[in-house]
């Protein structure tokens, strides 16, 4: 029970769901990898992304993890159904967020924020026909957001131009919720909310996915009974630049009490 959680993503996104997972469960150590090297995950196939998931979880498998968490609303569409079928350890995916959205609406229309591999996934679309058939859907594919997190550009003007040029359909047609369809878009929060105003709800389900974390290791028994401050790994199959500086400026994490890895070869 006290062997660490794996987490990944594409790359540094995720950390907006480890930010979570770590707040709500404080005993848990926790690995994560981010796979910038292959970033972004949405314009490639489904085949790549199982394929590159599959490695990171082997990976993961070598560090003894007792779960993963699937930190990336693409890889989750692509490869979760398969990672689950192959590997016997439990495996936590990004819900999308329709079925709040749908269900606190009171314009009758919500928006998604997401990657075209999320809105073209199976469980997408499944969990639209079930919770949002009476509402009106507008959906964007946000491109371009991803790199510019990757990039450490997520407050400039570019992010500010792309993020009106997604947004602003969305409130033309009255939409009161926008859910966030990528880990990387709630790095953008102050931008969104600038732009949305005080009259839309913006739905992250990254507290949603730390609850489901915690309801698992406790149906499983896999609580960590740890009492020592547990350790925090951070690996990535590129650059760490971004991934550091996320972790001190905005999840004022101390860099010196983690370990953070480059260029990991999977």
């Amino acid at each position: 029970m006290n062997q660490p959680i794996g987490m990944f993503d594409s790359g540094v996104g995720g950390l907006s769901v480890w930010r979570e997972v770590a707040s709500l469960l404080p005993r848990e150590e926790l690995i994560y990898f981010s796979d910038n090297a292959h970033c972004p995950y949405g314009p490639k196939s489904v085949e790549e992304v199982i394929l590159l998931s599959e490695k990171i979880v082997e990976y993961f498998i070598s560090k003894d993890v007792k779960m993963v968490v699937v930190a990336c609303n693409t890889a989750t569409a692509a490869a979760i159904d398969h990672l689950r079928n192959k590997y016997s350890i439990p495996f936590v995916g990004m819900e999308p967020a329709v079925k709040p959205a749908a269900l606190h609406t009171k314009t009758g229309a919500v928006g998604i924020l997401a990657t075209a591999g999320t809105l073209g996934g199976r469980l997408f679309n499944m969990t639209k026909q079930r919770y949002a058939s009476n509402v009106k859907v507008v959906m964007e594919v946000g491109t371009g957001l991803v790199e510019l997190v990757e990039n450490g550009e997520q407050y400039g003007e570019k992010a500010k131009e792309l993020l009106q040029k997604y947004v602003k359909p969305m409130l033309l047609r009255k939409v009161d919720h926008i859910v966030l369809g990528c880990t990387h878009y709630p790095f953008f929060r102050p931008l969104i909310d600038e732009i949305a105003g005080t009259n839309v709800t913006i739905v992250d389900p990254a507290p949603a996915v730390a609850r489901r974390v915690k309801d698992i290791l406790e149906e499983q028994g896999l609580l960590s009974k740890a009492m020592d401050a547990p350790k925090y790994h951070f690996f990535a199959s590129g650059s760490t630049d971004t991934l550091k500086e996320l972790l001190v400026k905005v999840l004022k994490v101390d860099i010196e009490l983690v370990d953070v890895v480059a260029n990991v070869s999977l």
